[in-house]
């Protein structure tokens, strides 16, 4: 149900208390609305009137069904929930058997509030078509929500299908990590690949667990000169599972086919140096895993042990730079890149921005859960302009072409004629959205990211469940892996180069900046530099204090491999009049007669 592979039409039940309640809104973990103008029941609620309720599920197919989870209806101000309910099955949707104990029909006992699920298991598996479920008693109204447990049994053309199949990943285990056994994965991909692979810690968590991410690169343990850097995160919120499985998967699998010698693998780690943290939350990772794929509910695990909402607690650069803007402020007072950080933020955010500052990344993305969509930045609404037509910031068509890298190459990502998975995404077929049109939050992570460092950041919402059982894992890789791939290799999509002085020394800190578009970036302590762009002719200018800046047309093409465009900065004169003047004390005369004698020295 959660995981949306039971279809629409394949749920019924015998009323409905309005529209917004339909038996679509059954799903485990459906997430409801109160706004009037976009209402949407967070459960399936049944007509009070009626005197006879059933929820029915059509599996289509032959099922060993082994259990039901329900849950309450999501509600800010109601309390609704089923307590107690029979069980019955069919293979025709006519004639029903009820579960029976051999002296009455068995009564599940159900939810004691609308938010926790609770699991009831059968002692013998069902082999039906159909299932329903039966409310005897609830809380407030009548309202439900619910996950179905059974196997369909194999259909004889699916295991043709799938013996003719080649899997090309059958070292790779398929499971769900605690956070013990995430670090000793780690470790063991490092043993494996000694060469290309470092581990290290972002700092801790407030319970103390190490913030855990490994480098694969072909030299891990230092920053190479032209080598962008790049950066996969999951687990902001600790139930949002399949990131970090995702990630532990992606280690292995650089790790084994770079020594497979498999050329593309090869490219990649050679070419960038790839950072994967797959845990930015290990407390409430280790809250949810403990609950299990079952019972971790919405929320558990989603916050902090502190409660906070890690993707959300970054500073809020964005009404900074917008008021400078509004001030004309932008970019010689206040600059449009690295913003200043105001105080108070979580022990977690704070060690992931000490890490974002740390290295010269150029893109990433963090993977979360709950919906199936790519979001991209800006991910807050700029106050007093309600209008997202107002103009679009300078990068958004960079942002769709690294949003739909990712959507197009995921398997099912843009398959989303069925809507979103809670009925409230405002993206279109290509299956990314602006966040800021769709759920506008402030102080994200990619807006900070955008705002402070020189790194592109997007979201990837990976699928409605966020905590599916470890069976589907081995499907959630094959649909993400090519995307993952091919997302990494945009790394290289756009200009490169290095910033150095006259005498070949590296420039650190000068600023890269495109004409006509306002937000700059600025170079590595190496003196190098990324700027992702697409295909175009750019006028790119480079700056940096006490040098004369130098402009330069870079010219960015279709094909792959960034275009290089590195930059000498000579002295500016009156640096040189500076370095004149402290080397001649005696010049210390007004500037125009200085600048005299300054030029018959020169010459």
């Amino acid at each position: 149900m959660e995981s949306h592979k039971i279809e629409p039409d394949q749920l019924s039940a015998s009323s409905m208390s309005q529209y917004h309640f339909a038996p679509q809104r059954a799903r485990l973990n459906m997430q409801g609305s109160d706004d009037e103008d976009d209402m949407r029941g967070g459960a399936w609620c049944a007509n009070a009137e009626d005197r006879i309720h059933w929820f029915e599920i059509d599996a289509r197919r032959e099922t060993e069904f082994t259990g039901v989870i329900t849950q309450g209806r999501d509600s800010f101000n109601e309390s609704d929930y089923v307590t107690s309910y029979f069980l019955a099955f069919s293979n025709d949707s006519r004639e029903w058997t009820t579960i029976h104990d051999g002296y009455a029909d068995w009564l599940f006992f159900g939810n004691s509030d609308k938010d926790v699920p609770v699991m009831n298991q059968l002692a013998e598996p069902v082999l039906a078509r159909y299932i329903r479920i039966i409310p005897q008693s609830w809380n407030g109204s009548l309202c439900m929500r619910l996950e179905v447990l059974g196997c369909p049994l194999p259909d004889p053309a699916d295991v043709q299908y799938r013996q003719n199949e080649v899997t090309p990943v059958d070292y790779l285990e398929f499971k769900h990590h605690s956070y013990s056994e995430m670090v000793a994965l780690m470790k063991s991909v490092h043993d494996e690949c000694p060469n290309i692979t470092s581990i290290y810690s972002l700092g801790r968590s407030s319970k103390g667990r190490e913030i855990m991410a490994i480098i694969i690169s072909g030299n891990p343990t230092e920053h190479e000169i032209g080598e962008p850097e790049f950066r996969f995160t999951a687990g902001l919120h600790g139930n949002e599972a399949v990131g970090r499985e995702m990630l532990l998967l992606l280690m292995q699998y650089l790790c084994k086919e770079y020594k497979d010698r498999n050329p593309r693998a090869q490219q990649l780690v050679e070419g960038i140096r790839i950072h994967l943290v797959p845990s930015l939350n290990p407390d409430g990772h280790e809250e949810a895993f403990e609950a299990g794929s079952e019972l971790s509910s919405w929320t558990t695990g989603h916050f902090t042990d502190d409660g906070f909402d890690i993707f959300q607690n970054f500073p809020d650069l964005n009404n900074i730079l917008w008021d400078a803007e509004d001030k004309g402020m932008v970019p010689k007072l206040t600059p449009n890149h690295h913003v200043p950080i105001p105080e108070n933020i979580a022990v977690e955010t704070r060690a992931i921005i000490s890490w974002m500052k740390s290295h010269p990344f150029v893109l990433g993305a963090n993977f979360q859960g709950g919906e199936k969509i790519v979001t991209y930045p800006y991910d807050s609404l700029r106050p007093n302009k309600p209008d997202q037509s107002q103009k679009p910031h300078s990068h958004e068509s960079l942002f769709r072409w690294l949003a739909v890298s990712y959507a197009s190459t995921h398997l099912t990502m843009t398959h989303n004629y069925h809507g979103s998975c809670h009925g409230d995404t405002a993206g279109g077929a290509l299956g990314i959205v602006n966040r800021a049109k769709w759920k506008p939050v402030t102080g994200s992570m990619n807006d900070f990211s955008y705002l402070h460092t020189n790194c592109f950041e997007l979201s990837v919402f990976l699928g409605c469940d966020k905590f599916p059982h470890q069976s589907e894992l081995a499907y959630e890789w094959e649909k993400n892996r090519e995307a993952m791939l091919i997302f990494m290799e945009q790394v290289h999509r756009g200009i490169r180069g290095i910033v150095k002085d006259q005498q070949g020394n590296p420039i650190e800190n000068a600023t890269v900046s495109v004409e006509g578009i306002n937000h700059d970036v600025t170079t590595a302590p190496t003196g190098d530099y990324w700027r992702l762009l697409n295909p175009g002719e750019y006028r790119v200018t480079a700056r940096a204090e006490g040098f004369a800046p130098v402009t330069k047309l870079c010219v960015v093409g279709y094909q792959s491999g960034a275009t290089a465009c590195s930059f000498n900065l000579a002295k500016s004169n009156w640096d040189r009049i500076k370095q004149v003047r402290d080397c001649h004390p005696e010049l210390a005369i007004p500037s125009i007669h200085a600048h005299l004698v300054f030029n018959k020295l020169m010459s």
